[in-house]
C-alpha cells in the first residue's frame, strides 16, 4: 500500500454500479407541504430522535420517505388532486409506490419505502393523527435477500499483508489505514461504529472495543492479536503526527485531524481491496459480511455472530448462513467427480 500521507480523503467512484434515479429534493418538498402535513412530519421526527433514538442518518431517511408520502398526497399533481393527510388510506399508498417504481425505484427500495410507510402510519394512528392504519394493509415487493461479494480467507489475508506492508515506513495515514481495515474485518463492527470510537473505547488488556450501535445500543466486540498491533502503532506512532496540539478523544483522525469521517473510511478499504488480485471491489459493509462469513465458515454459533455484529434479530445473521452453503456448493460442483 503506497504512503497516504499527501492523500485527500476522499470518496471514490468505482465504475460498473447501475445507474440510479436522481433522487427528489426532499427539502423543496418539504417545503411545499402544507402546514398541517409539516407539522405531521415534525413531530414524526422528534419521535424518531428522541423516544426511538435512532442516529441522525436513519431520522433522515425516514423523515425523506415520509416528506415523499405526504408530499404525493397532499400537494397534488397534475391530474392528481390534493388530498388531506387525515385521509390518508391505503389506495393513495399503493399510487406512491407505483409512482416510485415508475421513476425507476427498485425492487429493495420499494420494500424499504413501503416498511418505513408502514411504520410511519402505525405511528400516526397510535397517536390519533389517523383513525386507521392504512399501512397495514399495504403489501410490497419482497427485497432481494442478497449480499455483496465476500473476500475469500486468502484474499482477506493478503488485504491485512498489503496493509502491513504499506504501514512499514511508519506513514501516519498509512498507520491509520491498516488499523481500520485491521480492526473492521477482526470486529465486524458497522463503519459508522468504527468513526464514533474514542481512543478510551478499547481496551487492549482484554482486547476488546466497546462499540455504541444502531438505537444507541452499546456492545462489546473482541479484536485479536494481529488488529492489537496494528492500533498500537496507530496509536504511538500515527496518530500523535495527525492530532496536533489539542488532540480529541476520537481514535482515528483525518489527515486534518479531525475525527474520521466515514465517507474517508470507505474510500481507504476502496484502494485497500483494489490492491487485492481478484478481489470483489468492497467497502467496509463488505468486510463486515466477509468477518461474519469467515466466523460460520470457522463454526461459530449463529447467536455469537448475532451479538459481535449488533443484529437485532437473529433472522438478519441467518443470512449469512445461505453464504456458506452457496459456497459450498460452488466448491461441491468443481471438485466433486459426480456433481
Amino acid at each position: 500500500m503506497p504512503s497516504a500521507s499527501a492523500r485527500k480523503d476522499a470518496v471514490p467512484r468505482p465504475g460498473g454500479h447501475r445507474k440510479r434515479p436522481p433522487r427528489p429534493d426532499l427539502r423543496a418538498l418539504r417545503a411545499e407541504l402544507p402546514e398541517s402535513a409539516e407539522s405531521v412530519v415534525a413531530g414524526y421526527e422528534r419521535h424518531l430522535s428522541l423516544e426511538r433514538g435512532l442516529s441522525p442518518h436513519t431520522v433522515r431517511a425516514y423523515v425523506g420517505d415520509v416528506v415523499s408520502l405526504l408530499a404525493f398526497v397532499t400537494v397534488g399533481e397534475g391530474d392528481r388532486p390534493a388530498r388531506r393527510f387525515e385521509d390518508l388510506d391505503v389506495t393513495q399508498l399503493r399510487a406512491w409506490l407505483a409512482g416510485q417504481r415508475s421513476d425507476g425505484a427498485g425492487r429493495t427500495t420499494l420494500a424499504r419505502r413501503a416498511a418505513a410507510a408502514r411504520t410511519f402510519t402505525a405511528w400516526a394512528h397510535r397517536t390519533g393523527l389517523l383513525k386507521s392504519d392504512p399501512g397495514g394493509r399495504l403489501a410490497a415487493p419482497r427485497a432481494h435477500r442478497t449480499l455483496p461479494g465476500v473476500l475469500r480467507a486468502e484474499q482477506a489475508d493478503a488485504l491485512m499483508d498489503a496493509s502491513a506492508k504499506g504501514a512499514a515506513e511508519r506513514d501516519p495515514v498509512a498507520l491509520r489505514d491498516r488499523a481500520l481495515v485491521e480492526l473492521l474485518y477482526a470486529t465486524g463492527i458497522r463503519v459508522s461504529e468504527l468513526c464514533g470510537l474514542d481512543v478510551g473505547s478499547v481496551d487492549f488488556s482484554r482486547r476488546v472495543v466497546s462499540v455504541v450501535g444502531k438505537g444507541d445500543k452499546e456492545r462489546t466486540v473482541p479484536f485479536g492479536v494481529p488488529a492489537a498491533e496494528a492500533l498500537t502503532a496507530w496509536l504511538e506512532d500515527g496518530r500523535p503526527a495527525l492530532a496536533g496540539e489539542t488532540p480529541g478523544p476520537a481514535l482515528f483522525l483525518g489527515v486534518r485531524g479531525k475525527r474520521l469521517d466515514p465517507r474517508a473510511a470507505r474510500r481507504v478499504v476502496h484502494e485497500a481491496v483494489a490492491a487485492v488480485p481478484g478481489a470483489t471491489d468492497m467497502g467496509p459493509h463488505g468486510l463486515r459480511h466477509s468477518a461474519a462469513t469467515h466466523l460460520l465458515e470457522g463454526g461459530a454459533d449463529l447467536r455469537s455472530v448475532q451479538e459481535l455484529l449488533g443484529h437485532a434479530t437473529l433472522a438478519t445473521t441467518q443470512l449469512y448462513t445461505h453464504v456458506t452453503v452457496d459456497r459450498l456448493k460452488a466448491i461441491h460442483d468443481r471438485a466433486h467427480p459426480r456433481a
